[in-house]
This record gives C-alpha cells, structure tokens and sequence, in this order.
C-alpha cells in the first residue's frame, strides 16, 4: 500500500541551487515531502512575466504563440492559445503498455518540478506549486511503458504526468487503486491547473524520466559493486585461493585505476584472518588462481569507474534547466536543442555493459564452484550425496539465463534513432529505452550475486565441518550467518530451492548482506 507524505516525512526543499541524487531517492523512494523555496517562486514569476510580455506581441515566438514541433509554422491567436495547450498534452499523452513503477513516476515528477522551479521555463509559479501538491498528496500519474523516444524529452511520459495536473487522464491514489486523476485531485483539495502560454510545453520538454531511472540505478549498483566484492571473495576464500593478488601494491601504485583499487581493498577486508586462503599450493598444486578469482578486482573495478562517470553525467544533469525555449538570466528566451538524451542514454547503456560483465564473471565463479574438477575438494554441485542429490545444479541454470538476459539487455539503445515528426525530429537518443532495460539488468544482476552467495555460503560451510584446512574469516562467517538468518539453508539434502534463492535475492537487494559484513569489517567502498 502507497501513502501520501505525512507530515512528519522526510523534507526536501526546492530552491535555485541543485537538487541532489539523495534528493531525488528521498521523494522517489523514501516518499519525502517537496517545497519550493521563497527564492525560486520568485525566479518563476519573474521568468513568468517575460513570457506574458511575449505573448503579447504580435510576432510568433516559438512554444509561447506557435504551434510544436514540425507544426512551429503556425501562428496562435491569443483566444487560442489554452487551447493550444491542453490539445500539446492530451495529444502527446500517447503512451501504451504496462505502467511504470511509482518511484520512476515520482521521480520523473519531481524532476520536472526541480526545473520549474529554476525561473528558465517561464511557467508561473501555481504550476510547480500544483505539482508538488501532487507529489505531497501521494497521487502518481499512470504512465505507460512505451512512448519516449528520449528527444524533445521524454515527452509521452511527461505529457501522462502533466494530464493529471490539467485534472484529466488517470492515476494511482495513496491506496496504490487506479482511479480518475480529477477525482484524486478532488479528494486531496487541489485544483487543475488551466495551462497558460508556454506552460504545457514546459512541463513535458524534459529528460527527467531517464534521468530519475539513472539516479536510481546508480544507487542500486553502487550497492551491488559492494556485494559483488563479497561474494567475490567467498568464492575466493571457499576455492582455497590466494589473496596475495589484492595486496594494495599491485593496485593502485602500477595499473591506478581507482574502482579497481577499491574492489581489491574491500576483498582484502572481508579475507581478514582467513584460514583458507593461501592453500593454493597444498594438495592440488596451482600456480594462478582462474580469471574469475583472480581478476575480480579488476573487472569488478573497472565497473565501479563506469558508475562513477555515470554519476559525474547525472551530477551534471541535476544542475540542467532542460526546457526548449528557455527563458535566460538576461529576459531573452531563446530555443535551443538540449532536451536531447544523448547524455544520458550513453551512460545507461555503458552501466548495463558493466552489469552484464558482472553478472558474467560471477556466473564463472559459481560455475566453478560446483564442478568437482575444478573446486578443489568440494563435493560436485555441493550435493549432499551427489548422484541422489543435485546441490545446486539446476541454481546455476537460473544464473546463467539471468547471465544470458543480461547479455542481451547490454546492447545499446543509443546506437538506434528513428526519425519522427515528419523528419523534424530526426535524431533522437533511446534514452528512456536504454533506463527501462538498465532497471531490468540491475534486478537481474542482484539476483546473479545472490546465486553465488548461496553457493559460496554452502562450499564455506563444507569446508568449515572438513575441518582439514582451516576456518572462514570472520567476515565471511557473517555472510554466511546472515544468509542462514534471513533463510537461506545450508548444505543437506536436497529440497525445495527456489524459496533460498529468494530469500538470498532480498538479503542483497535490501542491503542486509552488506551491513552485516560491515559489522565486521567496518565501511566498506
């Protein structure tokens, strides 16, 4: 069940300084209140009183008395020109397919907001106001999957959201049921919004979906990167393998990387006071741990420096005002062409690169594992009697298909454009279709790790009652226990598995994995 925000929710403040990533989370997913601060109403009714100046003239200034897009050819006459547009939204209020999650909606919502309140769309400031209302009340927009070709913004999604706020179209009210969007504002006491000049324009000419979507990837995967390095080193630690590879030295000071330099430490954290490392050279003899051990941190590392490029474009986009015209500092409202998602779209589609590149890695771990050729002692696929019992043979078949969906939710998005409004808008970026297929990956990749998580809980716990080579770090133990606690089942006989795979899935997703290693080894990258 949904709820409106209570007053004693969480606060974020609108101003003209930047709204920041945990800004969006905290509305997004922590359903944090929103204001506009005294210093931005004044911006917007400044702007505001340029655009009515302009409306007033009688030459034809685009998106104030001309039609959009490739019909910017016509001149509106003033009688018209509210009209002109409720006719912009409900007509590019086009989406089709399954809604889209709240907190994309929210998110996407309250990204809009954030821009005009920045004084350079030239709404007035009952539109922002409105919209926060809208937000507070916990009414969500319905808003469909397939719409934004990621140019001119994501407008279909925008235009879903800026109906709600006219009183039209449907949304989700505090109880999660879809109702009227008229009858929600109704119940909450808020009054639709008659669009004026420019401001239907305003509120759907924006790469806030795909910017809210990427915001809240990075979050997820900052997340994820920290777990992968501890599951990398339960592997590790349960293949009897050294971690003289993450020694400090052979990181940053001769390949400085920095993601790589932080997997490498966080692995050697969580490794502490091993007494199964190191047996590389006792019964089966090697020289070399495998690429999926020994290459964690770099493969890992180099996926944390894509995150962190990707968070330097979202940092960059926060600060944007992306609206077409806009109204400048200096009273000129002048058109321009950066509601263009290139910018975005190249990074989701490079972190959905690093997430399958993740999972892959991981997947070979687990893989390995579970062969006894290759495991060093361990019983094949962990079974408890192997031949009567399967282990966890059939967990890496899910792992694998999640691996593979992943591989193909790597190809970009960015890479394709189709021309659109009669070839005035000829190149566009896929930047919403590269966020929709990211989310996805990311699901997928945190369900990748909780695989090898259960498999290297299991083959740690095997060694632990072998008895012959030494106990798990106390790091690792944690894991473990914490896996256990939140039901993940230990080795045995063969049961009913897919439960323990869930149950391992939300202890990743929730971040519960990671707060438990961190009780041992303090803050972890």
């Amino acid at each position: 069940m949904h709820s409106a925000a209570a007053p004693h929710a969480p606060l974020v403040r609108v101003g003209k300084a930047d709204v920041s990533a945990e800004d969006v989370l905290a509305v997004a997913r922590g359903n944090a209140r929103v204001e506009i601060g005294p210093d931005a109403l004044a911006e917007m009714a400044a702007a505001r009183a340029r655009i009515d100046a302009l409306a007033a003239e009688p030459r034809p200034v685009y998106g104030v008395s001309t039609g959009f897009g490739a019909l910017a050819v016509r001149h509106i006459s003033p009688e018209l020109r509210a009209q002109l547009q409720r006719s912009l939204v409900r007509s590019h209020a086009a989406g089709m397919g399954p809604a889209v999650e709240r907190e994309v909606v929210r998110a996407l919502m309250f990204l809009r907001m954030k821009t005009l309140a920045s004084g350079r769309t030239g709404v007035r400031p009952l539109v922002a106001e409105t919209m926060a209302a809208i937000l507070n009340a916990g009414i969500t927009p319905v808003v469909r999957e397939f719409g934004s070709l990621g140019c001119s913004g994501d407008l279909a999604p925008l235009s879903h959201c800026a109906l709600v706020l006219m009183g039209e179209g449907v949304a989700t009210g505090p109880d999660g049921a879809e109702k009227p969007a008229g009858e929600l504002l109704a119940a909450a006491g808020i009054e639709p919004v008659e669009l004026l000049e420019k401001e239907g324009l305003a509120l759907i000419n924006g790469t806030d979906g795909m910017l809210g979507m990427l915001v809240m990837a990075a979050a997820d995967l900052q997340l994820l990167f920290t777990t992968a390095d501890i599951t990398a080193a339960m592997s590790l630690e349960a293949l009897l393998g050294t971690d003289k590879v993450l020694a400090p030295e052979l990181h940053a000071p001769i390949r400085p990387h920095p993601g790589q330099a932080l997997s490498a430490a966080n692995m050697l954290a969580v490794l502490k006071g091993s007494g199964l490392t190191g047996h590389h050279q006792d019964d089966a003899p090697r020289v070399q741990d495998a690429y999926s051990i020994r290459c964690a941190p770099q493969v890992a590392g180099a996926g944390r420096d894509t995150l962190a490029h990707a968070v330097l474009v979202a940092s960059r986009e926060l600060a944007a005002s992306v609206d077409n015209p806009v109204v400048l500092p200096d009273g000129r409202v002048e058109s321009n062409g950066n509601f263009h998602g290139a910018p975005v779209a190249y990074v989701l589609d490079f972190l959905a690169i690093a997430a399958a590149d993740l999972g892959s890695i991981s997947e070979r771990r687990t893989d390995r594992l579970l062969d006894k050729a290759r495991s060093h002692g361990l019983p094949a696929f962990l079974a408890d009697d192997p031949g009567v019992d399967s282990g966890l043979m059939i967990a890496q078949y899910t792992q694998a298909a999640l691996v593979s969906e992943n591989k193909r939710l790597a190809v970009p998005a960015s890479v394709d454009s189709i021309p659109s409004s009669a070839m005035q808008e000829d190149h566009v970026s896929m930047g919403w279709s590269a966020a929709r297929k990211l989310r996805q990956a990311v699901q997928n990749l945190g369900r990748i790790l909780a695989v090898e998580l259960t498999a290297a809980a299991r083959a740690l716990e095997i060694r632990e009652q072998a008895g012959a080579a030494g106990s798990p770090a106390p790091a690792t133990a944690a894991a473990v226990a914490a896996a256990r606690a939140a039901g993940v089942g230990g080795a045995g006989r063969d049961r009913f598995l897919s439960p323990d795979l869930e149950a391992a899935a939300e202890l990743v997703a929730s971040g519960g994995l990671v707060r438990a290693v961190e009780r041992v080894t303090g803050p972890l990258a």
